[in-house]
This record gives C-alpha cells, structure tokens and sequence, in this order.
C-alpha cells in the first residue's frame, strides 16, 4: 500500500502540470480548430466537388483545372515572410489578415469567367492565406503553451480541417445542386470572416504580440531556445523532414482534389461519391488523434512511419479493389490517416526538432516547399488521369511516395529522436 501510495503521490505533479496546460491553453486549441477548419485547407479538401461544375460550365478538363490550381501554389512562396511577420509581429494581425485575403480569394473564384489564368489567380490567393491560418500560426502558441500534451494540442487543433470536411462537404454539395457552384464559394467566404475570425479574436486576445524592444535600461526579453531559420537550414534533419512532407502531400492532396472524380468514375452517384470527401474527414481526425496520443508516448518516427506505410497499401487498394460505396470508405479512411497524421506530426517534429526560437519563419521556409508536392500531386493526378484513362496510375504513384515518405521517418530515427 504505501509503494502505491508513493506512486500516486509521485504521479501527481506530472498529471497537475497536464490539468494546467489544457487550463491556460485551450482557448488556443479551439482558435486553431476554427482556423484550420474554416481555412484555406477546407477548399483544397472539397475542391473536387467543384470539379463538374468547371468542366461543365468552363469547358476546362480535369488536367486543365488540376494544372490551374496546381500553378496557383505559388501563392505558398510567401509563407517565410508571413513567418517572419508572425515571429515578429505576433500571430493576431497575421491571423486577421489572412482571412481578409482568403475571403477575397474565394470571392474571386465565384467570379471565374472563361480564363484558366483567372482560376489560378484566385487559388493563388486562398493559397497565400494559408500559413497565417494553419500550424505556422497556431502550432507556436500551442508550442509555448504545451509540453506534457503538445502532441494530443496540436492533434485536436489542426483536426478542425478533418471535422469541417465531413460536416460541410454533404451541405455544399447540396448548396451546389440548389444554387450553383458560384454560391458555394461565396459562402465559403462570408464563413471564413463571419463565422470563422471573431470567436478566434476572442481566444487568442492574450496571446503575446511580439516581443516588444526594451525600454530604457530594461532587461530584454528571454528569447525562447531553439534554432534560427539559418541554423534550421543547415540541419539534415530539416531537409528529411521537408522530404517526407513533399511525399506526404503529393499523395493525400493529389487524392482529395480529385476523390469526387475517383468515386464517379469507380461507378457511384455523384452524391455517393461526395461521401468518399466525408469517409477522407473521419480518417483525418482519427489520424491527428491516433498520432496525437502516440507520440506524446512513443518515438515519434516510428510512428509515423508505420501510418504512412498503411496509407500506402490503401492508395493500391482504391485503385484496383472491388468497388461499392461501404468498401471505397473503409479504404478512403485508410488513405486519410497520413493526411491526418502529417498536419500535427510536421509541427509538432519541428519544435521538437528546432525549438520555438524562429518555429514560424522556420516552418514557414518549410512550407513552400512542402506545398510544391501539394502541385505536384494536384497537377500530376489530374494528368495522369487524363494520359492514362484513369486514375490506377497515379494512385500507384500517391503509394509510392508514402514509401518513401516512411524511408525519411526511418532516416529521421537514425539522425534524430523523435522525443527529447
């Protein structure tokens, strides 16, 4: 009794410094809920579903249009900057003015005329306003918030994109089917700012600004450990890190932007195959939770390799297993998990990895990066489709990187630990 008793007794600071953390810190989860699902992330999720309506309306074939959004991730080539502004300036007017120009973006796509160039303009704009409403922003106050729970914060805060794909993705289809394609942007865009910017205004209103100088003969401000960008840079763990990004979403966002076509073409209805976007959802929130609570416990590249190597096998099996609506969900779910996975896992790795000195400018120089396989996977599934006939190819291909996205968690483990 008394060795259980000092066991309690023992367990009891670590548990109350847990209970703290999601005291001080929730308000912060629940903004990085409200940002990512109501983000930019959202209209890459659903994008798909506005796919007929293009090829229908604008003549454009899915090649074209996967190669117009593909080219707008360049919007993505200003994230160091909005890195260094969220470093310096504070997360808050990132935050607002990121959802300014992501309601601009959605707007300027209702508007699209026949131009494939006006498409890429305003997917260049949704774009840009990713990094100020995603893990770049967020992921530094969950950071400096939370140790014992980092990795389950982050989990439950980047799971708002998950939870808002299963939820608005039956709702805009329906919005589509009612009103048109044009309407469902504009939604989209008065929910970024109605719906989306003031309760996050609310939670993160004692959120530190930047650093202020000091004044006077008044001490400076501790500065957080970690890297600099430049030290970060000349890391090998960072490159490895950007590598298996690149690999991650090449696959998962080639998957999703056209996972509507896929279900189409597999044999379902068009409102069936809206639901393969739902079944995507859940397994993102059960890949964010699943990661989230093991890596809190387990090295982390372990973890996170094995995910991707069942993501992988997945891919295989939506393209060449038998189809029905039960059957393409359980293997979408299975699909998803490493989409889930690498939307808390990357973050969580890079203050880890680099600390929260530079996090933002140092996940923000990754993130260019790690979007061009988000391109590349948009363009090459849809041209791929249009080469081959199909979409077994690129599928095959979305499997292939997940392999050697599980080869740079291995190389991660032998360079660096995922715990410390």
């Amino acid at each position: 009794m008394a060795g259980l008793w000092n066991m309690r007794r023992t367990a009891r600071p670590a548990d109350d410094v847990a209970a703290g953390e999601w005291r001080r810190g929730w308000p912060i989860v629940a903004a990085a809920m409200l940002g990512s699902g109501l983000g930019p992330g959202l209209y890459q999720n659903l994008s798909s579903l506005f796919v007929p309506g293009l090829e229908r309306d604008m003549g454009w074939s899915r090649g074209d249009i996967a190669t117009a959004a593909g080219v707008g991730m360049i919007g993505a080539l200003a994230a160091p900057a909005i890195g260094r502004a969220a470093d310096r300036l504070g997360v808050r007017p990132v935050v607002v003015a990121s959802m300014l120009v992501l309601a601009l973006g959605y707007l300027w796509l209702a508007s699209v005329a026949g131009a494939l160039w006006h498409y890429t303009v305003g997917v260049m704009l949704v774009v840009l306003a990713l990094p100020g409403t995603s893990s770049l922003s967020f992921g530094k106050l969950i950071a400096a918030r939370f140790v014992a729970h980092r990795g389950m914060a982050l989990a439950f805060g980047t799971s708002g994109l998950a939870a808002m794909t299963v939820v608005v993705a039956p709702l805009l289809g329906v919005v589509i089917d009612a009103y048109g394609w044009r309407a469902a942007l504009v939604a989209m865009g008065v929910a970024s700012l109605a719906v989306a910017l003031p309760p996050i205004l609310l939670a993160i209103r004692d959120a530190p600004l930047a650093e202020a100088p000091p004044a006077g003969d008044a001490a400076p401000a501790p500065v957080p450990p970690g890297m600099t960008a430049a030290q970060a840079r000349r890391d090998p763990r960072f490159w490895l890190l950007i590598a298996s990004a690149v690999l991650i979403n090449f696959a998962t966002t080639g998957l999703v932007t056209q996972m509507v076509p896929i279900g189409i073409e597999r044999g379902l209805p068009a409102a069936e195959a809206a639901l393969l976007l739902t079944g995507f959802g859940v397994s993102a929130i059960a890949g964010r939770i699943l990661v989230g609570v093991l890596v809190d416990r387990l090295p982390a590249f372990p973890v996170a390799g094995s995910i991707a190597i069942v993501s992988a096998a997945a891919f295989l099996l939506l393209g060449w297993a038998p189809g029905g609506l039960a059957t393409l969900l359980a293997i979408v779910f299975l699909c998803g998990l490493m989409n889930g996975a690498e939307n808390d896992l990357l973050p969580f790795l890079a203050a880890r990895l680099f600390g929260l000195r530079a996090f933002a400018e140092i996940y923000g120089t990754a993130m260019p990066i790690a979007l061009a396989g988000s391109a590349i996977g948009i363009v090459g599934f849809g041209r791929l489709h249009d080469h081959s006939g199909s979409y077994a190819l690129a599928l095959a291909a979305g499997s292939g990187a997940l392999l050697l996205a599980a080869g740079c968690f291995v190389a991660l483990s032998r360079v660096g630990t995922g715990r410390g």
